[in-house]
């Protein structure tokens, strides 16, 4: 039975942490979105607003590499401003990401906001793989 009792004050210890990190999560989520729409050219909630499949494919990318980046930064950082510090490195890593893979795919903005699901996949990938390898630099 007391077992049970350390577990379970255990479990609700970390509780708190879990709560803290998340909500902070959450605001770099905001966060990214806000600078994100603010770096791109294109207004990629307008264009998901009006069912443009390809701005959908490359928000979602970005989103998700983002995300990536932040799940590692979550369990591998020593503090909660570590983990800030590392959420917007990630932010950063994202708008680099998008800012570089312009130079690949020309006119990136403009097939986007034209519904080029193609161009808007590339950007998703370019974003995924940004996030993963963000990811797997910041474990240490």
């Amino acid at each position: 039975m007391r077992d049970d009792m350390d577990f379970l004050q255990n479990v609700l210890i970390g509780l708190g942490s879990f709560a803290l990190y998340f909500a902070v999560s959450l605001l770099a989520l905001v966060l990214f979105k806000t600078v994100y729409a603010l770096v791109t050219p294109h207004d990629e909630w307008k264009l998901v607003k009006e069912k443009n499949l390809a701005a959908a494919v490359a928000f979602v990318g970005a989103i998700l590499g983002f995300s990536l980046a932040l799940a590692s930064a979550a369990s591998n950082s020593v503090s909660l401003i570590d983990y800030v510090v590392w959420a917007i490195v990630a932010l950063v890593a994202q708008i680099f990401a998008f800012l570089l893979s312009r130079f690949y795919v020309p006119q990136l903005s403009q097939r986007i906001t034209d519904g080029e699901l193609p161009a808007g996949i590339v950007l998703a990938g370019i974003s995924v793989a940004t996030g993963i390898l963000n990811a797997a630099c910041i474990t240490y």
